[in-house]
This record gives C-alpha cells, structure tokens and sequence, in this order.
C-alpha cells in the first residue's frame, strides 16, 4: 500500500520562506498526480496546488506567485516552496497521490498527521 509522510513544517515570520517534503513509498511519483491541502486553525482543509501526471500544476489563487510544487523523482518527494509567507498560510499541511485511480487520503479520509506551518506577525 502507498505511503506518504509530510515533512518540513515549522514556525517562521511573515515575509519569510519554507519548502515542504512529501516522501512515499511504494509508488512512484513520476508517473502520478500529487496534490498539497491544508488545514487552518478552526477551519475546513482546502485545496492548496496539484502537479499532475501529465507536468501540468495548479494553484490556488491566493498561493500564485509564492508557492511552487515541485516533483524530485528519483527521490520519490514531491516539494511544496514556500515563500512571502503571510499569517493567512498558519494550517496544519497534508499531501495527497492518486494510485488505482482515487485520491488515498481524499478517499479514505485519513488524512494522518500532516506537518504543522505557523507564521508569525
């Protein structure tokens, strides 16, 4: 079964940058669709970017211009850059992959831990 572990959060100030890791294991990222969410204090989780099988990536709107994802293949991790980070980006952060065709996280609503992002004012 696919395995996948967020990786790199922490607390920094508002202006400043952080990348994010999502390793897996027993599939290969070249060849799938990752996605980033995450999770605000008190709030519902929501779609952050997508790098799709094809290359193609999405953002959401508030995250274009400072967010990149990215894909490492031969380390199997797909990256989330972060930078001008603003209070707004403070969320818990979770990574998603399609294999045979769901979302496993999405699908299954187990979401696990995450890595926590804290920007300060």
């Amino acid at each position: 079964q696919v395995q996948l572990v967020e990786s790199g959060g922490g607390l920094v100030q508002a202006g400043g940058s952080l990348t994010l890791s999502c390793a897996a294991s027993r599939i290969t990222f070249s060849s799938t669709t990752i996605a980033w969410w995450r999770q605000p204090p008190g709030k519902q989780r929501e779609w952050v970017a997508t790098i799709h099988s094809s290359g193609t990536i999405n953002y959401e709107d508030s995250v274009k211009g400072r967010f990149t994802i990215s894909r490492d293949s031969p380390k199997n991790t797909v990256y989330l850059q972060m930078n001008s980070l603003e209070p707004e980006d403070t969320a818990v952060y979770y990574c998603d992959v399609i294999s045979g065709g769901r979302w496993i996280r999405g699908a299954s609503g187990a979401w696990g831990q995450g890595t926590q992002v804290t920007v300060s004012s």
